[in-house]
């Protein structure tokens, strides 16, 4: 089959397309016939072995390159074979979830981690779904959105930010985004009631404070985030910074800073972190099949131009998410 690969760490031009060999399912997986597949922060995190304290995590970097070369982990397709011990997919099935190494033709899934398609959602949207919106719910759990919470969601533009204003507001929140010029009206029609233009300062200058502050940037210092948390609130830390400024810790050290010096500033701070979780997945798609959530696709590559699509994500700071539809895409 085809795919995505590194050999080194670097920015998208590392990226090559190669022949590799078709996955085999084994026990608890499945073989997916890829449709599309959506690129996340984490895939140029791994590209460029970005913060590069990351990299002393050897289950997941190599000295030169990721252990797992081919990138991307969102996934739409179909069931192609099932695996031994799996019992509730089938051939046929058209399915999204989230996994390693899904920016190919194939790839082996564990079965816990899938979800269903609907006939009324097409395979761009369940591409664009399963690790961006399943963060979004995950931060908003940590910070215990709910009705009437005050959020400031920082990021809110982005793959994540989409999600969180919409689901925040499905909670019952009152949502103030903040984004660049360009995004305002993107954000406002999300749900937003109230948006903060980052490039003009407005953050920085805002006398307002919140129940909630989530930040999915990642790049402002701790003793700015911690002037817009109303007390008793939260600050929900998810950012992943931008690439090539990252240095040594990047983020990293905004996440230990604010969990070690949370509650000496008198708020409380979380670092939550999401994974696979096909219940979880299950439901978001279900409000995607209501109109109840909508995915935000800036563009759509083709396969044959992933690398390309990897390039947009890390260089142009995409609105909502950017997908990679394959060969196998279908309706």
């Amino acid at each position: 089959m085809r795919a995505w690969v590194q050999d080194v760490y670097g920015s998208a031009e590392v990226m090559r397309l190669a022949e590799v060999p078709d996955p085999v399912p084994g026990a608890g997986e499945v073989l997916v016939r890829v449709a599309a597949v959506s690129v996340n922060a984490a895939d140029w995190h791994l590209m460029r072995g970005e913060p590069r304290v990351a990299r002393l995590d050897r289950t997941t970097f190599g000295r030169r390159a990721p252990k797992q070369p081919i990138r991307g982990r969102d996934v739409a397709g179909t069931v192609l074979a099932v695996g031994p011990d799996v019992q509730d997919w089938q051939v046929g099935d058209e399915v999204l979830g989230e996994h390693e190494g899904t920016m190919a033709e194939l790839v082996a899934v564990p079965a816990t981690c899938l979800a269903r398609r609907p006939t009324g959602v097409g395979v761009v949207e369940a591409a664009a779904l399963p690790l961006a919106a399943t963060t979004a719910a995950t931060c908003l759990d940590a910070g215990r959105v709910g009705e009437g919470t005050r959020l400031l969601v920082i990021g809110a533009s982005g793959g994540v930010g989409t999600y969180a204003v919409q689901l925040a507001v499905a909670r019952g929140a009152e949502v103030t985004g903040v984004c660049s010029t360009r995004n305002l009206d993107l954000v406002t029609s999300l749900g937003a009631s109230a948006v903060l233009d980052h490039t003009r300062g407005e953050v920085e200058r805002s006398s307002a404070t919140y129940d909630v502050v989530l930040d999915l940037v990642g790049n402002r210092p701790l003793r700015v985030l911690r002037r817009l948390v109303a007390r008793r609130g939260r600050l929900v830390l998810a950012g992943g910074g931008n690439p090539g400024e990252g240095g040594y810790l990047g983020p990293i050290g905004l996440f230990a800073r604010g969990a070690l010096l949370g509650r000496l500033m008198g708020v409380r701070v979380s670092v939550p972190v999401a994974k696979p979780d096909a219940a979880r997945l299950t439901e978001l798609v279900g409000m995607v099949e209501r109109g109840g959530l909508r995915p935000v696709v800036e563009r759509v590559y083709p396969f044959e131009e992933g690398g390309a699509a990897l390039r947009h994500l890390e260089v142009d700071r995409a609105r909502g998410k950017v997908v990679v539809a394959g060969s196998a895409q279908s309706e």
